[in-house]
């Protein structure tokens, strides 16, 4: 089940609980004064594979290894090393 913050608008108290979604949508109608809170938005994706980050540089060196080390005679390894 997810995690929802809200955020009480009378004190400004917060406060995360776990619910369903049928859970939270009948919580919200019956307290109008309570609002939820975003954070941030989830993660939908490995930052590695999309792009935005590259692996440290050790296990870079060991992508590297192994690389070398399957590359023989006609056949080359296709390890992305970034």
């Amino acid at each position: 089940m997810p995690s929802y913050t809200f955020k009480d608008l009378n004190t400004g108290e917060e406060f995360t609980t776990i619910m369903s979604m049928n859970e939270r949508e009948e919580y919200v109608a019956n307290n109008p004064h309570m609002q939820q809170v975003i954070h941030s938005a989830p993660a939908l994706g490995d930052p590695i594979r999309l792009g935005l980050k590259k692996p440290d540089n050790g296990f870079r060196d060991r992508l590297k290894e192994i690389k070398k080390a399957h590359s023989r005679g006609l056949t080359r390894s296709n390890i992305n090393t970034f």
